[in-house]
């Protein structure tokens, strides 16, 4: 029999869900992804309700991994190469909340790891202006209609990366 795997979950919003999910899915060790909200403050909230930029919610990525396999860390890596951390409210052409660079901290570990790396980032110089990023307890994930759900898999396309 083998021997079961230790799953965590990580979350993370940085703009558009669908290129952050593919991102996160080519990450050797990640189980599965899922994309929806957090951070609001309307129960179940669908994408149009969160398109309104009233509910408060991010659009994230839920990243479900075997840390015997990837760090949380290097999930912060990719997370930091998926987006622009330095533009508030904003990936490229999206505009709102909704899109806004934030991670969500599941485990006081994962609060400080993010912490460290942000602060690694901001020293690295290698954003010209602040990283705007914010770091945020993890609330409860609402999944996203179906449609949603590994976009570019079923779609075709690709990355939504702007930096």
């Amino acid at each position: 029999m083998a021997p079961e795997k230790m799953i965590e979950k990580a979350t993370f919003g940085a703009g558009c869900f669908w290129g952050v999910e593919e991102t996160f899915r080519e990450v050797h060790g990640v189980v599965d992804t899922a994309v929806g909200f957090m951070g609001g403050t309307l129960e179940n909230p669908t994408y149009p309700e969160v398109c309104t930029g009233k509910t408060g919610h991010a659009e994230v990525v839920q990243v479900t991994y075997d840390p015997g396999e990837v760090s949380y860390r290097d999930l912060l890596n990719a997370f930091w190469s998926a987006h622009d951390p330095t533009t508030l409210n904003r990936q490229g052409p999206d505009i709102g909340t909704q899109y806004r660079s934030v991670i969500f901290y599941h485990t006081p570990e994962q609060e400080a790891a993010a912490r460290a790396s942000k602060a690694a980032v901001e020293r690295s110089g290698r954003f010209r202006r602040p990283i705007v990023t914010a770091i945020e307890p993890a609330g409860t994930f609402w999944r996203a209609e179906e449609y949603h759900q590994q976009y570019f898999a079923k779609h075709g396309g690709g990355h939504c990366r702007v930096v």
